[in-house]
């Protein structure tokens, strides 16, 4: 079941805090940018964010799960209602992930 484009743009708005959001169809669901870096995917009306230490610090409540069969699990996101959680969860978590690589 692919997601809602409503959705979708709803949980881009609710990150906007943490920089430039951006949203990318891919597989029939959607990975999700904070300033280039993907930091999660919205799946099946789902919210997952990328496992890191300082996003673990920060969740209300850890929730372990894959995005889609065979994917690896990442932070699953419930609680997608508070704009200044959802930011700042963003903000912490692109702090530790790699920057993007360069294009050739």
């Amino acid at each position: 079941m692919a997601s809602n484009p409503d959705f979708v743009q709803f949980i881009a708005d609710q990150c906007s805090g943490a920089g430039n959001i951006l949203t990318r169809k891919m597989f029939g669901d959607y990975g999700i940018y904070c300033d280039g870096k993907i930091f999660g995917l919205i799946s099946d009306n789902g919210f997952y964010v990328k496992p890191t230490e300082a996003g673990r610090r920060m969740l209300r409540r850890l929730d372990l799960r894959p995005p889609y069969e065979g994917a690896k699990p990442y932070f699953y996101i419930e609680d997608v209602d508070d704009w200044d959680y959802l930011s700042a969860l963003v903000r912490e978590t692109c702090k530790e992930l790699p920057e993007p690589k360069k294009k050739k």
